[in-house]
């Protein structure tokens, strides 16, 4: 009887937990040309998923296939919200999107599916009230924040995270993004994110562009990457962060004095040129203190003549939240 490889690759990978692409050459006796391009299908049909990158990578059976006793019958309207917004990432890494993510969650955490897809889209639209235009608005959370702001409209394309459920789909592609430093997920990122920048662009006449500098260093930068994938046309707003002997980011303080101050004294407006109105973008916006203080140092050099809009990729829901983890 003949047997279909990509099904003896599969059934390979069963038989052994975990393999390597090696191990599978030579379990199959065929190339390793042909072996990756059989790989790379069961790959994109959710068969099989990869973890690691070159050269330690490791291959195992994808936990996509749900069981048949998970399956609930449900308003079509909640499973479309949550097939669109969802986004369980497992403890080895694997992401699972829409409903098949949040049954996989809810199976890791005991809840039953039906009433718990119910209780997260109710969730959900609890906090649609603070969206207007397709972003949540910050600039109220901002003005009691800071005695004085100088953003004259602050956005976010999501929050970072919700009560009960976590980080939110954006939040989790922002978390695993920066600190994984993997370029395919920062795509995913900009394409998110891309109809958002054009729109603010086009409905305030941006003219300057500034994206934060980070204060770690990587071999893959976050904000360089956005920079790059977005392709803008409008020209750029040089900022510079700068350190001491030791860097600090943001994150690390708990005191919104204590990032106020790092903000006034790390980043540096290094900009000399004249803009109508300038867009900053930021990753997340936690106290918010980066955005504000960047954007009194572009008024403290004139250099905007009138608005200065902030977009941050992700943001707190209260006043002050710490968000530690980008």
């Amino acid at each position: 009887m003949l047997v279909n490889t990509d099904e003896k690759i599969v059934d390979f990978i069963a038989s052994k937990k975990q393999v390597t692409a090696k191990q599978i050459v030579e379990y199959l006796e065929i190339s390793k040309q042909a072996t990756f391009r059989h790989l790379a299908k069961l790959l994109a049909e959710g068969r099989i998923v990869k973890i690691g990158k070159p050269p330690k990578v490791i291959y195992r059976i994808s936990e996509a296939e749900l069981p048949t006793e998970v399956v609930v019958h449900i308003d079509a309207d909640i499973q479309d919200s949550i097939e669109k917004e969802y986004l369980y990432t497992s403890p080895t890494g694997e992401m699972k999107e829409g409903w098949r993510g949040f049954v996989a969650w809810c199976e890791k955490t005991n809840q039953p599916v039906s009433k718990t897809a119910c209780e997260y889209v109710s969730t959900l639209k609890k906090y649609d009230v603070y969206k207007k235009n397709g972003f949540i608005v910050g600039t109220e959370k901002f003005k009691k924040t800071f005695p004085t702001v100088f953003l004259n409209e602050i956005f976010y394309v999501d929050f970072y995270s919700i009560e009960r459920f976590g980080k939110t789909k954006l939040g989790q592609l922002l978390l695993y993004a920066k600190q994984s430093q993997n370029k395919q997920l920062i795509k995913r990122l900009v394409q998110t994110i891309q109809s958002k920048v054009t729109w603010l662009i086009q409905h305030y006449n941006i003219d300057g562009v500034g994206f934060i500098p980070p204060t770690v260093k990587r071999e893959v930068q976050l904000m360089n990457e956005l920079r790059t994938q977005l392709h803008l046309k409008q020209r750029l707003v040089s900022l510079t962060k700068i350190t001491g002997d030791i860097a600090v980011p943001q994150k690390t303080l708990s005191k919104l004095e204590d990032r106020i101050e790092n903000a006034r004294k790390t980043i540096i407006v290094t900009e000399q040129a004249h803009f109508q109105n300038i867009l900053l973008i930021d990753d997340a916006v936690g106290s918010g203190a980066t955005l504000n203080e960047t954007a009194a140092q572009i008024r403290g050099k004139n250099i905007c003549e009138q608005k200065i809009i902030g977009l941050s990729l992700t943001g707190s829901f209260k006043g002050f939240d710490v968000i530690s983890e980008v």
